[in-house]
């Protein structure tokens, strides 16, 4: 059987439309960096073919005889490479703010993060199959017994990635999909629940200790405040308010930039907050480039392309007969998707900014290629599920 050549065509003009995004919303960055108009666009654009590369090759191999391999060599490799990243030199690891969270290679900078977060799910979903199965009323004690082997993996990779790299966006991403993955598996809902405020009294203790993330928090709420506290009787509303210590001038420029759009946006290259107002506007602040350039239709075909592409994954999912096919299908899936919502959420004020990249939007070539890499081992597993189209 062939792969899912729909999913592929969707990757594709995903992979296409953040390639002509980052030419368009460089025009600032690339003056401040000193580097020629088209030094973004040409690396971009040698990510989303190395990444289109990837993922056909990926296509074309035996899921019974590469996938587990495969699977294993990205969540040992790149775990083992988080782990050593904070003792390697600075010749070999770049460093900003203090976080060592890529590896030089070649002229460019990888992060273990991207390729490790393939791997967990891997390493998940074919442990899952294996150990998991139904709960059968077995009580969420002997439950929580069962996944302690799991729940001490994860909170080892979440110790290296939150407090070593000071990323807590891959963790709430990370831990997202641990919570389904669980469901999908077989877990109790009451389980769930019990998992879902483990998770989440680690990442309270993981802002509290931090005080940039406090930062981050406080800037978040002096902007999204006016607007909750409004459902408040005024008693409440002040004792709630805090001042406005750090002017939020990212989320507020990024929101000036959406509202900027309008309907069918400002035209290509003509937006103006990409102008030196909102930094990083080709990465994390994406989706914001893409409102203002191409307004709330551009936005809409975006979302589209990308459910549509959720939605043949999920459906690989469904048809699979293989328990850890059927997970990791999933499992890349909900990554997928818990990253585009953590990174619209950020951008648009309804959450805090968390520094997560859109898969095969945002500009880099770490989370081109660790998407990549995910959804051809998706399209490698497709061909043992029985579609009923292509």
């Amino acid at each position: 059987m062939s792969a899912d050549r729909k999913l592929f065509t969707l990757v594709v003009l995903l992979i296409g439309i953040g390639i002509i995004l980052s030419y368009t919303l460089t025009t600032y960055t690339t003056i401040l960096f000193g580097v020629n108009s088209f030094h973004f666009v040409v690396r971009q654009a040698i990510f989303g073919l190395m990444g289109i590369i990837i993922i056909f090759t990926l296509s074309q191999l035996d899921p019974d005889k590469w996938l587990k391999p495969i699977g294993f060599t990205l969540f040992f490799v790149s775990l083992l490479l988080m782990i050593a990243m904070p003792f390697l030199p600075e010749s070999l690891v770049s460093e900003v703010g203090g976080a060592k969270r890529w590896i030089k290679v070649a002229g460019f900078s990888l992060a273990p993060v991207e390729f490790f977060k393939v791997g967990f799910v891997y390493f998940l979903a074919w442990s899952f199959s294996r150990k998991l199965g139904h709960h059968n009323d077995m009580g969420v004690v002997n439950e929580f017994k069962r996944f302690l082997p799991y729940g001490v993996v994860f909170g080892a990779a979440m110790f290296i990635i939150a407090f070593l790299q000071k990323d807590l966006g891959q963790v709430v991403v990370l831990g997202a999909t641990l919570l389904f993955m669980l469901i999908f598996a077989g877990s109790s809902f009451r389980f769930f629940l019990a998992i879902l405020s483990f998770i989440g009294g680690a990442v309270v203790i993981f802002i509290v200790t931090a005080e940039h993330r406090i930062l981050r928090i406080k800037s978040w709420w002096s902007i999204a405040q006016n607007s909750v506290l409004e459902l408040f009787p005024d008693a409440i509303a002040d004792r709630l308010r805090v001042p406005v210590e750090v002017e939020p001038y990212q989320i507020g420029n990024s929101l000036n930039a959406i509202h900027n759009g309008g309907f069918f946006g400002t035209g290509l290259a003509n937006g103006t907050f990409k102008l030196g107002f909102l930094s990083e506007v080709h990465t994390d602040f994406i989706l914001a480039g893409l409102a203002e350039e191409f307004g709330f239709f551009g936005v809409v075909v975006v979302v589209f392309l990308f459910l549509w592409m959720l939605q043949r994954i999920f459906k690989i999912a469904n048809r699979a007969e293989d328990m850890s096919i059927y997970l990791f299908s999933i499992g890349i899936g909900l990554v997928l998707a818990f990253s585009f919502l953590v990174n619209a959420y950020g951008i648009s004020g309804l959450t805090p900014i968390k520094g997560i990249s859109v898969p095969f939007l945002s500009y880099g070539g770490s989370v081109m290629l660790g998407s990549a890499f995910g959804v051809g081992m998706v399209l490698m597993a497709s061909k043992k599920a029985k579609m009923d189209d292509k």
